[in-house]
């Protein structure tokens, strides 16, 4: 692995707070959230980093409107690692961002791009598995992603085509990566589920390593805008007069479109630990208390012939109580209420946009 003072870490924790309204704002989206205990899904992607990256080399970037809740969260980091992008620009521009301020500080550095709003709960298998890709993409000239084996034939995830063994000569690992065939988009259902009889495929769980020679290489033959952005950071004088100049430029494009898809190597490593992307109030009913039958719910709450429904109150000294109703999500907060059919979940995110601004 690269020794600790080369080795940086980004984590983007940007993004809306739609999915999990009301619980959730445009201030506060899911990685602020204390859905799973004391500690934010922030909190946890940090702390996971103890021992495989120093504070100091751990980058955040997020936006105007969340980065003084980022700051409250992160009062580990020093405060000049928080950086807020100027404009929204999808995961491309972001990740360049990244690079160019970690180039800034160290050209030869090793690097990790987390996203910060995922459960994982396995520290030691996770690290175990980010020791051998930080010391995998130290000596190849590959681009390391970390894939999830499939559990179900989920149609909301990118997918990784798996291919042969990568060779490293005079290198062994406890987690061997193999090449990568292709990148396939969002599936339809059908699809999903040839993947999964086949076999051979990884969810993309956007997390990414790669020393800064070699992904600086590869966006100069892929995404050039990007190269000449990072090197614009690096030569600046001035570095937030640059972004603030510059960034708000690039073309809003995601890394995988940008680059993954189109570099000369991209290697897969299969994860071994615990993951979870916990994209939606469904999939945090798993993680509640049972009650009744099969609801699901943080707090106490009192039923009467209801069935299968998710209750997370934030209310202090309320008391939610349900008779004859099935299959709802019920999230209370001081300010609001949402009562929702189960099976549109995902539409709550289309909901928002009909709200008030104030409750945004």
């Amino acid at each position: 692995m690269a020794s600790p003072e080369n080795t940086y870490a980004l984590i983007l924790a940007g993004g809306s707070g739609a999915r999990f309204w009301p619980l959730s704002r445009n201030t506060k989206p899911k990685q602020l959230l204390r859905l799973f205990g004391e500690e934010t899904l922030l909190d946890q992607t940090i702390r996971r980093l103890e021992g495989l990256v120093p504070l100091e080399n751990i980058l955040i970037l997020t936006n105007s409107q969340q980065v003084d809740a980022v700051r409250e969260v992160a009062t580990m980091l020093p405060p000049e690692n928080i950086f807020a992008e100027p404009a929204k620009r999808d995961t491309a521009p972001a990740v360049a961002l990244g690079i160019g301020l970690v180039a800034a500080r160290n050209p030869d550095a090793v690097m990790m791009v987390l996203p910060a709003d995922q459960l994982i709960r396995d520290t030691a298998a996770y690290q175990s598995v980010m020791r051998d890709a930080l010391a995998i993409a130290g000596k190849t000239d590959g681009l390391v992603t970390i894939g999830i084996r499939p559990t179900w034939p989920c149609p909301s995830y990118g997918y990784i085509e798996r291919g042969e063994r990568a060779s490293i000569p005079g290198f062994s690992c406890e987690h061997p990566p193999v090449e990568v065939k292709r990148f396939r988009e969002k599936p339809n259902p059908e699809l999903a589920e040839q993947f999964l009889a086949q076999g051979g495929f990884s969810w993309n769980a956007g997390m990414f390593v790669w020393s800064l020679p070699t992904v600086i290489r590869q966006l100069a033959s892929h995404a050039p805008e990007l190269a000449n952005f990072i090197s614009e950071i690096r030569r600046s004088k001035d570095l937030t007069a640059t972004v603030n100049a510059q960034f708000p430029k690039l073309t809003p494009i995601s890394i995988d479109y940008a680059l993954m898809e189109n570099a000369d190597r991209v290697l897969n490593i299969e994860a071994t630990f615990d993951w979870d992307d916990v994209g939606s109030w469904i999939s945090i009913a798993k993680y509640l208390e049972e009650s009744g039958e099969n609801n699901r719910t943080n707090q106490p709450i009192t039923e009467l012939e209801s069935e299968n429904n998710i209750i997370f109150n934030s209310r202090k000294g309320s008391r939610v109580a349900l008779l004859g109703v099935d299959d709802l999500i019920i999230v209370q907060t001081e300010d609001a209420l949402l009562i929702a059919n189960r099976h549109q979940a995902d539409s709550i995110k289309k909901l928002t946009d009909l709200l008030p601004k104030e409750l945004l």
